[in-house]
């Protein structure tokens, strides 16, 4: 398994996801914000997200539990679709 930055050129990893020694490659959002990690990330197929600083962006301690909870749920639904 290999954890690495997402990749600004499509592909850049496609040959070693390929390598029968490799389980999985995970990329990071690398500073990118969610959304463009996550477009980054769509074009790049069988990379799985580990978007934390991403996933969190959106949320504030100044929020309502409700809002923290829809701000959380939306950031969650659009990295899993971009991982799609």
């Amino acid at each position: 398994m290999l954890k690495v930055s997402i990749p600004s050129v499509a592909g850049t990893y496609s040959d070693l996801m390929h390598d029968p020694r490799i389980v999985r490659i995970v990329a990071l959002s690398g500073g990118y914000s969610r959304k463009e990690a996550d477009e980054l990330l769509k074009q790049n197929p069988k990379l799985i997200a580990s978007f934390s600083r991403a996933l969190l962006s959106d949320l504030s301690v100044k929020q309502t539990q409700e809002e923290f909870d829809a701000a959380l749920l939306n950031s969650i639904i659009e990295i899993y679709e971009a991982s799609l």
